[in-house]
């Protein structure tokens, strides 16, 4: 799940994390409105979507008057922003972030996230921070550090101090930005955030530090006990689908391609979509039913992904272990019946119930392609579309 920067902000703000006075805004009148509380004389007028890269894409304008407020926020919401994390199509901006200015001295990069290798935290810096920090990435990696978290004894005032020091921290101000590191990492593990991005951290003119801006991604298994940022969650921002699907307990994710998927277990999923790729063709959607699927989430499934116009056939894979295949039978059945199905229907099933799934099918009198193995399925499928 992902918030919004001024969110972000927000849980900042809770654990001690210098960030910018800043209002949110809706409207035209309420971005003039925020910008008077804060007083000015300069203000920063932010586009508020799921994506980084606003700045180079137009979507984040100084002001340095009540009226440019006033105009750049007319400009900004309702825009269709456009930056190297939307794709072309964009993203609507529905929310602005009206903010101080800053008297930056100097931009670094800060960010955390959990390294599987090591399976612990790892807190990234680069004295390169900015717009550009992708490019750093690439051309000079040596420029962005790390330091691994023991989780028992977190961030210790060394690693922070290491970090500090290894991007250029000036000596005046290098507590403030250990203490801040430790604050960041303290957020990171109460909140179960899978990442937290500052790009940039600032040095201010009077040597304060700061951070401008605030990306936070959470890991979706823990938010049952997150009840305040399941709050923050916003469903304009998601895929329609994906929000829809997640209200059955389905893994969807909406691919660019023309075969449906429905299987059984992510990775016979990634492995079903691998094989429509060798074959010649595009999976529509990754959309995992999981082991306890019933045939009314069957039914759901078909229904969110016919609601995709690209799609020119579905492809049922399934391995019948805690799935039994005649429950997929049925569920297959029932959905192609409530939906009208009009694309063509490839069936793989292997597993428990097998012979029994299989005769359902063929007693169905539905036109229902069955396949024995995964490549023969994915061809039956592709042959369909082409």
């Amino acid at each position: 799940m992902k918030i919004h920067e001024y969110q972000g902000k927000e849980l900042l703000r809770k654990f001690g994390v210098p960030v910018p006075r800043g209002i949110a805004a809706f409207t035209v009148q309420e971005a003039v409105e925020a910008a008077q509380k804060l007083g000015g004389p300069v203000w920063v007028v932010k586009a508020q979507i799921h994506a980084g890269g606003r700045g180079k894409g137009g979507g984040v304008k100084l002001a340095r008057s009540i009226d440019e407020v006033r105009a750049l926020a007319g400009q900004i919401l309702g825009m269709q922003l456009v930056t190297h994390q939307t794709g072309p199509v964009g993203q609507k901006v529905r929310r602005l972030l009206i903010e101080d200015g800053a008297d930056i001295k100097k931009e670094y990069y800060v960010s955390l996230v959990t390294d599987r290798g090591s399976q612990r935290v790892a807190l990234m810096a680069s004295s390169e921070g900015g717009m550009n920090i992708e490019e750093v990435a690439h051309d000079t990696p040596e420029k962005i550090l790390k330091v691994f978290v023991d989780p028992a004894a977190g961030l210790t005032e060394s690693q922070a101090r290491e970090l500090a020091n290894g991007i250029g921290v000036p000596t005046g101000s290098t507590a403030q930005c250990v203490e801040v590191l430790q604050k960041l990492y303290r957020c990171y593990m109460e909140t179960d955030a899978s990442l937290v991005e500052i790009n940039p951290l600032i040095l201010e003119g009077d040597g304060n530090i700061k951070a401008l801006d605030a990306k936070f991604n959470f890991d979706s298994n823990a938010l049952f006990r997150q009840t305040d940022i399941v709050a923050y969650r916003d469903l304009d921002e998601e895929d329609p689908a994906e929000v829809e699907a997640s209200k059955f307990d389905l893994a969807y994710i909406s691919l660019d391609g023309s075969i449906g998927c429905l299987v059984n277990g992510a990775g016979l999923a990634m492995a079903t979509m691998d094989t429509i790729k060798l074959y010649g063709a595009e999976p529509a959607n990754f959309l995992d039913v999981g082991g306890g699927a019933t045939p009314e989430k069957v039914t759901e499934a078909f229904k969110i992904m016919l609601k995709n116009p690209q799609v020119k056939a579905i492809l049922v894979n399934i391995f019948g272990g805690i799935m039994k295949c005649d429950t997929i039978a049925t569920g297959v059945i029932t959905a192609c019946r409530a939906t009208n199905l009009s694309v063509p229907l490839v069936v793989r099933m292997k597993g428990t119930n097998e012979d029994l799934g299989k005769k359902m099918l063929a007693d169905s009198g539905l036109p229902i392609i069955s396949a024995d193995t995964m490549a023969e399925a994915a061809q039956k499928a592709v042959a369909a579309v082409q």
